[in-house]
């Protein structure tokens, strides 16, 4: 079967690749173009640890063909740190501990960006249904939604309101 080419944008920078009709872009991210930040954790969309953004709409890759990618924007976590250091959720992240084994963080972090950006003043609630299609099986998910909540806080400027439940 003869490969195709694909012309896309990711995480801000053109590329192009070649792929089978059939490959998924997790597969590509983590092959050809040599991204390895997203996790494939079951293959089949339920576990977010493989989570993107498609035109700043968050899908998990294992889901998506490859070929899909033409013309389009792919944002993944390689591409959420600036020249200036962190984005301002990885590092929150890393203050209060809100990982563990990694697996998940990627995909987590991703889902993260993709509810602020779309909410920047999120309720616990929200953050919770944000992120609910994000797995962890390390933790309990209370360190990562404060992280999310203060993270939201700092960059709006204001001091976080940490929920009873969260605290």
């Amino acid at each position: 079967m003869a490969k195709i080419h694909v012309t896309t944008t990711v995480n801000g920078e053109p590329v192009e690749f070649l792929c089978e009709p059939q490959q998924s872009m997790l597969d590509v991210l983590r092959g050809p173009l040599g991204l390895t930040g997203s996790k494939e954790g079951c293959g089949s969309g339920d576990c977010g640890a493989c989570s993107i953004t498609l035109d700043g709409r968050l899908i998990c890759s294992c889901l998506m063909l490859a070929v899909e990618a033409e013309g389009h924007e792919i944002g993944t976590i390689e591409g959420m740190a600036s020249g200036d250091g962190l984005h301002p959720l990885q590092q929150k992240f890393l203050e209060m501990a809100a990982l563990q084994c990694g697996i998940c963080t990627p995909g987590v972090l991703i889902a993260a960006r993709a509810l602020l950006e779309k909410n920047p003043d999120p309720t616990e609630t929200e953050v919770r249904f944000g992120l609910a299609g994000n797995l962890c099986r390390c933790t309990g998910y209370d360190k990562i939604v404060r992280a999310v909540l203060e993270t939201a806080a700092e960059m709006r400027g204001a001091k976080a309101e940490m929920p009873e439940a969260v605290r």
